[in-house]
């Protein structure tokens, strides 16, 4: 049975905690998305078949059926659409520097102790397959670890000179059941054409400890300057990754939207 209130103290033992872990599974999805989108403003409102792209992204994760699903956004215009829509949307402060610290809000305002596993899913993946989302929770069970995401392959070769599209590196061939350490993130960066390079995909998954301790890190000069979030905890906590079959685009340009309309389609 699910539970919703913390099994342990912070005394606990490893083992009482290995036994939380499996008795409590209670996963929460938040999409962080906010108006003041540098490449593309009010981005989250952008339309595609006449609805908000934000309510696309909200109703693949619902469809996942991992957990229940939140928006956290700074700006009333969203939180209204989302509330409007059947959604739960909760209002953030503005200043976070990336969307997990802005879902670390959330958690421990919200939802500490009553979650194991924090889902980051970006508002700009209005195409993600429901099933991708499933299978990164899967994934994090199955191995328990820190932090998860997900990466599917380089169809295209003018992803690996794309600074929209952001790249992952890892030691092997990602097959359909791994969980890789990430190596290295980057959006444009020379590489070896035998370096196992994947198409990083805007989902991570947490455990809270981790994702507390990614928060009280603080903004990292790499992180400010390639714009990866993820940058912050490379070197200090294990990312791992998934493989994705399909290839979930982030929309980040015009362009970009058109694509996912006619796919959408």
């Amino acid at each position: 049975p699910q539970r919703s209130t913390p099994l342990y103290s912070s005394a606990a033992s490893d083992v009482y905690k290995r036994q939380f872990y499996y008795f409590m599974k209670n996963t929460a999805i938040i999409i962080p998305t906010r108006l003041e989108a540098r490449r593309f403003p009010n981005k989250p409102l952008a339309e595609i078949n006449s609805k908000p792209m934000i309510l696309h992204v909200l109703n693949k994760a619902k469809e996942s059926k991992v957990g229940e699903v939140f928006v956290a956004t700074p700006d009333k215009k969203i939180f209204d659409i989302v509330n409007n829509n059947g959604g739960i949307a909760i209002l953030t402060e503005k200043g976070h520097p990336s969307g997990s610290d802005r879902i670390y809000e959330v958690y421990s305002k919200k939802l500490k102790n009553n979650v194991d596993l924090i889902i980051n899913l970006q508002g700009d993946m209005p195409n993600i397959d429901p099933n991708t989302i499933s299978k990164l929770e899967k994934l994090m069970r199955d191995n328990q670890c820190d932090i998860g995401t997900l990466a599917s392959p380089i169809k295209d070769n003018n992803e690996i000179v794309d600074e929209n599209v952001v790249k992952v590196k890892v030691d092997e061939t990602l097959k359909e059941h791994s969980f890789l350490k990430a190596k290295d993130f980057f959006r444009i960066k020379k590489v070896q054409s035998s370096t196992k390079i994947y198409h990083h995909v805007g989902i991570y998954c947490f455990q809270p400890a981790y994702l507390k301790q990614y928060a009280e890190l603080g903004e990292s000069k790499q992180e400010k300057i390639q714009r990866l979030e993820q940058l912050r905890i490379m070197g200090k906590i294990d990312i791992n990754v998934g493989y994705c079959d399909s290839n979930p685009l982030s929309v980040d340009t015009l362009e970009d939207l058109k694509r996912v309309e006619r796919e959408i389609n």
